[in-house]
Parts: structure tokens; C-alpha cells; sequence
């Protein structure tokens, strides 16, 4: 994606990771999440082959979740939310790492291409689909040492349905982050132009 290393690119990429989060801690304290949101973020899953960064979520509209609360953890110097800002953080990570694992990396693709077909007969987020994201997730990313662990009421935590949905996420999340690496998204770009990346998400907002 070298014609897509803009910071508008990287943005819309963060504002994945973001929407990710974001819908992974609602999943575990209250059980429910926005039904288009959650198809937009597990969507993105399926879309491996899209020669654009915004048809990866199909819109705009499709991530404001996401870049209203990267707005908001971009706002000042103190994080605005602690929870998020960690699963954020650990999707990164699981990205660079599952990006130096071809063996892993290629079991991830396949998995994904075979529920790519599957969903031409299911919803994305219908319970088979949730099923085989959330198998993909546990036997290849969440081996990766340290674990994500997710915070959250208990008695959701325990219900098959969320915990498939919060494994998808996950999933999106750390592809999310694979599409801001393609973008020119660095650590060290996300920590010094933290003022031009704010401005971005603005203008984005304002074309929602």
C-alpha cells in the first residue's frame, strides 16, 4: 500500500483500532455493542484484498466510534482512557509479532479467506462466522505472550456469544493495526505529530 502513506490513511487505520477497542470493553461490561459498528469492525476482517484503506470499512460512517474516541484519547496529555489505551497498545504489538511469524501469519489468512466463504452464506456476524473468528484468534494470536486480558463483568465474560465477538475484535483490532504499518504509521510518528494527527481526525469527522 505504498500510495496509501498518508496521514489520512493512517488515521482512518488507527480509527480501526480505536472502534476495536472501544467495542471489545462495551462487549465486557454490558454484554452489547451497536449491531453496524460490530459489522463494520468484523467486516474489515474479510476485506484482505481492498486497494483502498477506506473500502476496508466500507465508509467513513462506518468507523466514527473509532475516531471520536481516538479524538478523545488524542486530547491533551493524559490519556483518557487507561483500559483502552492497553488493548490498543497490545494489538500493536501482536501485529509486529504475528508479522514475524510467517507460519502463524499464513495459518491467520487462511483461517480468515475460509470464513470469507462462509460468508457468503451467513451475516458477518452471525454466531458460525463469531465461531471461526473467535477459533482463529485463540489458536494463533493468543498464544503470543504477554496476553491480552480483558477487563469486564463476569457473567458476559462467560456467555460464548460476546466472548466469540471480543476474539473477532481483536482480530480486526491487530488488522487494523497490519493497515496503519502498510500506511506509514510508526511509533514515532504517533507520538510526535500527535497535533497533525488530531487535526486529520477532525476533518474526518466532519465528512461523516
Amino acid at each position: 500500500m505504498s500510495n496509501n502513506k498518508t496521514f489520512t490513511n493512517q488515521a482512518i487505520a488507527l480509527a480501526g483500532i480505536a472502534q476495536a477497542t472501544a467495542l471489545v470493553q462495551q462487549l465486557a461490561r454490558t454484554g452489547k455493542a451497536d449491531t453496524n459498528t460490530l459489522k463494520t469492525s468484523i467486516g474489515s476482517l474479510l476485506k484482505l484484498n481492498s486497494d483502498s484503506v477506506i473500502n476496508v470499512f466500507g465508509s467513513l460512517a462506518g468507523i466514527e466510534l473509532g475516531l471520536k474516541h481516538l479524538q478523545q484519547q488524542l486530547k491533551g496529555y493524559n490519556i483518557e482512557n487507561l483500559e483502552q489505551a492497553r488493548y490498543a497498545a497490545s494489538l500493536v504489538f501482536l501485529e509486529r509479532q504475528l508479522a514475524k511469524n510467517t507460519q502463524m501469519l499464513n495459518t491467520v489468512k487462511q483461517g480468515i479467506e475460509r470464513v470469507q466463504v462462509q460468508s457468503e452464506h451467513f451475516e458477518v456476524i452471525h454466531e458460525n462466522i463469531l465461531a471461526n473468528l473467535g477459533d482463529i484468534y485463540t489458536n494463533t494470536l493468543s498464544n503470543i505472550q504477554p496476553r491480552i486480558m480483558v477487563n469486564g463483568d463476569e457473567k458476559f465474560l462467560q456467555q460464548t456469544n460476546v466472548v466469540n465477538k471480543i476474539r473477532a475484535l481483536l482480530l480486526a483490532g491487530v488488522r487494523s493495526a497490519l493497515l496503519w504499518r502498510q500506511c506509514g504509521g510508526t511509533r514515532w510518528k504517533f507520538l510526535f505529530y500527535r497535533g497533525k494527527l488530531q487535526d486529520e481526525i477532525k476533518f474526518l469527522l466532519t465528512k461523516v
